[in-house]
């Protein structure tokens, strides 16, 4: 189980997230298998941009599987298949980005091209958190413009713009910078409108390639934190 839906982006913020198994696992081990998984999910979520000090994940293992005594488990020999813990916390973390605070989109981005993993991430985290694309996600505006200027402004050395390409699912928007001739802006609104998009962006400069996961930004988040109160 996780709870957070405001203030979420790496490193986690204010958010927890508890995970447990009946696998008899010893603490080095899980803790390196706790890494992986948090990594791989809880690191690539971002709902606002922001932050505190106040987070914590989990992963605890009980070692009760197949054992015969009061309170443990028995093993029947029949065990159906067991979620991997990536799985677990990807779950949990993409379901964290759906409840976020007001939101109405869930985002996936996806940056490829890259020389490395780690400027995929600032290109995707960037666009993710820029107020102009995700005002335009809840408005239903494929505004590639936005992206692509969001793209630009990622903090990696010696991007060249002329070799960005923009997609939203399967439809090419931008393509070597400029965008696609005839593209289909009605077709491309009618994916923007749905509750998931996906937003592909190729760098064109490397074999690296990252996902995150975000969501729009609504009326109900400026409302709800205009009108919280600590």
């Amino acid at each position: 189980m996780a709870k957070g839906s405001g203030m979420i982006r790496p490193d986690m913020a204010t958010m927890l997230g508890f995970v447990t198994t009946d696998a008899a696992v010893a603490a080095g081990p899980l803790q390196a298998i706790l890494h992986d998984a948090v990594e791989a999910s809880f690191h690539r979520i971002t709902v606002d941009g922001d932050t505190s000090t106040n987070d914590a994940v989990t992963l605890s293992a009980t070692g009760c599987i197949g054992r015969g005594h009061a309170g443990g488990r028995r093993a029947t020999g029949r065990r159906s298949p067991r979620p991997s813990p990536t799985a677990v916390c990807t779950e949990l973390a993409q379901a964290i980005v759906r409840d976020a605070e007001g939101a109405t989109r869930f985002v996936e981005i996806d940056v490829e091209g890259g020389r490395d993993a780690a400027e995929c991430r600032a290109v995707a985290f960037t666009v993710a958190h820029s107020p102009l694309v995700k005002t335009a996600l809840f408005g239903g505006d494929p505004n590639w413009g936005r992206i692509l200027a969001a793209v630009g402004r990622a903090p990696i050395d010696g991007l060249d713009v002329a070799g960005v390409d923009i997609a939203l699912g399967e439809l090419e928007l931008v393509a070597g910078g400029q965008p696609v001739p005839g593209y289909d802006e009605g077709r491309a609104a009618a994916i923007v409108a749905r509750p998931e998009v996906r937003i592909r962006i190729g760098l064109g400069r490397g074999d690296a390639a990252t996902r995150i996961w975000t969501s729009d930004l609504s009326y109900d988040y400026v409302r709800i934190n205009a009108d919280y109160r600590t």
